[in-house]
């Protein structure tokens, strides 16, 4: 991205904030985009707004980017505001238009900064809590799908490519593998081997969309629990965010990443891999509340997906860390050198621990698939 300091004051003043700059300070959330809290006065009050510099050598089109982001705010803007009892202030994340009615601003250094509302007495969490609380992301998730269920052709920008292509991230994994430009392999044999002798596993839900056996849907794709705020008094799910790379894809997919970062209480970089441990009673409460906001739109294929698709996104992830640590850490921001590498082990553990349990998890999709639990 492009380098030089950052005048917040005069980036500020290119949206509409309806006061003056007081003061910014970053967010030190998410592994792409550099974002930042800005407030300022106005004659009554102060106001706080989510400022972001979008990575534009992860999005390198912008315009498609914020045009996605533009359907798919106004779309459940709409859903949310139809809705009894609900609160449109805090219930979708609302662009704010730069001063020339633009949804993002290009600055002289070429950045690309876009501008959210801020929404208040919220929290995120980076590892799940509690049972309840894992049942009530899930549902946040599974809604959020609901509501884009209908949303109008044409179909969203593809804002990264091949993002859950499966088939292709490994295909690129196996090509760093042989060229190791980083010399780095020697420090990842048993991890690249585990990959390796998991690429059959690689396929099972490209081949289903390319087959028409699941519809394609709209996903949100990155369904980590620090994606939902909470509100901070009830607990209860407020608002989805980072919807960057919501595009057309499998329903399972969000449900996948669920499992993969809802159901274990390790961290996603935990070097300890004792403490990755796969918990049941997550997973239940993850299918619990997903198909109690998605089973009425699911096909029966889609619903029987569910049982493996956790152990498919755990692998892919882990699939892309390990990549870019061979590549020498060019996507995913690190704070270590081993960093991507710890990453991959912790989800490849989890992955052995998904393969080890696929029976029970059957079960419970099956006991889910029906069964209301809210």
């Amino acid at each position: 991205m492009p380098a030089g300091p950052v005048d917040f004051e005069a980036i500020s003043r290119e949206f509409r904030f309806g006061g003056d700059f007081v003061d910014a300070r970053p967010i030190p959330a998410g592994h792409i985009n550099d974002t930042y809290l800005v407030r300022v006065r106005a004659p009554s009050r102060t106001a706080e707004f989510v400022l972001q510099r979008i990575n534009t050598i992860v999005f390198r089109d912008p315009d498609r980017l914020m045009e996605n982001i533009v359907r798919i705010t106004e779309h459940v803007a709409a859903k949310v505001a139809a809705a009894p009892a609900s609160d449109g202030r805090r219930e979708i994340l609302r662009l704010i238009p730069t001063r020339e009615g633009r949804s993002f601003l290009r600055d002289s250094e070429g950045r690309v900064w876009r501008a959210y509302n801020s929404v208040g007495r919220t929290r995120t969490v980076d590892v799940v809590e509690g049972i309840e609380q894992a049942r009530k992301a899930a549902w946040a998730f599974g809604r959020f799908q609901e509501m884009l269920a209908d949303l109008p052709e044409p179909r969203l920008h593809e804002t990264i490519p091949h993002f859950h292509d499966t088939p292709h991230r490994f295909a690129a994994f196996l090509s760093v593998v042989e060229t190791d430009s980083q010399s780095r392999a020697a420090h990842a044999t048993e991890e690249i081997e585990f990959a390796v002798a998991r690429e059959e596993m690689a396929g099972l839900l490209t081949t289903a969309l390319t087959e028409g056996r699941i519809p394609e849907r709209v996903t949100h794709n990155d369904t980590k629990i620090n994606n939902v705020l909470f509100d901070t008094s009830t607990g209860e799910p407020v608002c989805v965010i980072d919807l960057d790379i919501t595009m057309a894809g499998a329903a399972a997919y969000d449900f996948g990443d669920l499992v993969r970062t809802s159901t274990s209480r390790g961290a996603e970089d935990e070097r300890d891999l004792r403490k990755v441990r796969f918990q049941l009673d997550l997973f239940e409460a993850v299918a619990a509340g997903f198909l109690d906001a998605a089973r009425q739109f699911l096909t029966p294929a889609e619903v029987d997906s569910l049982v493996v698709v956790g152990k498919l996104i755990t692998f892919e992830t882990g699939l892309r860390f390990l990549t870019d640590f061979l590549e020498g850490d060019v996507y995913f921001k690190t704070a270590r050198p081993t960093h991507n590498l710890d990453r991959a082990r912790t989800q490849f553990e989890l992955v052995r621990q998904l393969e080890d349990r696929e029976e029970q998890l059957a079960r419970v999709v099956e006991r889910y698939r029906r069964e209301p639990t809210r």
